[in-house]
């Protein structure tokens, strides 16, 4: 029986409760694929679950982890059409997934639906094809199909220095929209201004919403795309411009979340299952991707990569904030 070196935790804690195992995956199913992992994303819902602060809970003991990777196809179950052995994949999130808790792919291989999978473009490899796709999808998801964003609106972006905040950056860009990106603190504005942010806003130098409006001619932005939610949103939604947007895709606060009443606006709780249950999106979204990667427009920013071996510490390092861009976990066979 095939085992796959797999991430696991038995007990909600802090990175210290994750640990590798020898875990038996045996044959695809009707549907499945069998993937050897080269790479994983590691994503803040991820260190939710661990932590108990996800939407669902955690399947204990033995719980997983991931919902994004990239590696090459070793086997195909019955019925399975479009991939074969040898075939360089990445692998995404879909509706119809139980959970990552319990099919979560932080190993060296995994069994996925091979719905799951998109063929990974020629010549890009396995760290770009485990942090490309679900911020570009959540965050095409949002300003695109949503937003309608367009050339000359201007969208801010809360968590800009996240990868779903600066793939947000580069679409916004791409667009020829008018990309504000809000962070913390004032040190990660140059890497914000060099992935294509037209001005950056430090939440720390004082008021967002003030130094949104000086920056809009005081009308604020028709998009305000929102990762972080918590008691400051209804403040936030004072950036928004009459009959604009307020897309709120992420909670990285923690706590409720007032719906906010500043109309004329629309709130909208963006999850990237919004994409993923349509096809027609889905293809949209793909071809949008595939061109700007051509264009040179879009590229995810890869912040640091850990070994396999040093999962506890690729989540601590999540934990610390201090990251632009994506954390990856790299595998060697």
């Amino acid at each position: 029986m095939m085992k796959a070196r797999t991430v696991l935790f038995d007990k909600l804690g802090g990175p210290e409760v994750l640990y590798l195992a020898d875990v038996e995956i045996g044959e695809p199913g009707p549907g499945e694929v069998r993937v050897r992992i080269d790479a994983f994303g590691i994503n803040r819902g991820e260190v939710f679950l661990r932590t108990g602060r996800y939407y669902y809970d955690a399947v204990l003991p033995g719980s997983r982890l991931g919902t994004e990777a990239a590696g090459v196809v070793e086997a195909t179950g019955p019925g399975v059409t479009g991939y074969a052995a040898g075939d360089a994949v990445s692998i995404v999130a879909k509706p119809n997934d139980d959970g990552m808790s319990i099919h979560g792919i932080y190993a060296d291989r995994a069994i996925v639906a091979a719905e799951r999978l998109i063929h990974r473009p020629e010549g890009m490899d396995a760290v770009t094809g485990a942090a490309l796709w679900v911020p570009a999808f959540t965050s095409y998801g949002a300003l695109v199909e949503v937003g309608q964003l367009g050339p000359g609106d201007a969208v801010v972006i809360t968590a800009a220095s996240s990868s779903v905040g600066l793939a947000a950056v580069q679409i916004a860009a791409h667009l020829g929209a008018i990309p504000i990106a809000v962070t913390r603190t004032g040190a990660k504005a140059d890497r914000l201004l060099a992935a294509g942010a037209a001005q950056v806003i430090a939440a720390d130098d004082g008021d967002v919403v003030k130094q949104v409006h000086a920056l809009t001619g005081d009308r604020g932005a028709r998009l305000v795309f929102d990762g972080v939610a918590g008691p400051g949103l209804p403040e936030l939604a004072r950036a928004v411009a009459p009959d604009g947007m307020l897309i709120v895709f992420g909670s990285l606060d923690g706590r409720p979340t007032p719906l906010p009443m500043w109309w004329p606006i629309n709130v909208y709780g963006y999850a990237v299952f919004h994409l993923f249950a349509d096809e027609e999106r889905v293809r949209r979204a793909e071809d949008f991707i595939t061109d700007g990667l051509r264009a040179g427009a879009l590229a995810p920013v890869i912040d640091r990569a850990f070994d396999l071996s040093e999962i506890a510490e690729a989540h601590r390092y999540m934990e610390s904030d201090t990251q632009v861009g994506k954390i990856v976990v790299t595998v060697q066979h």
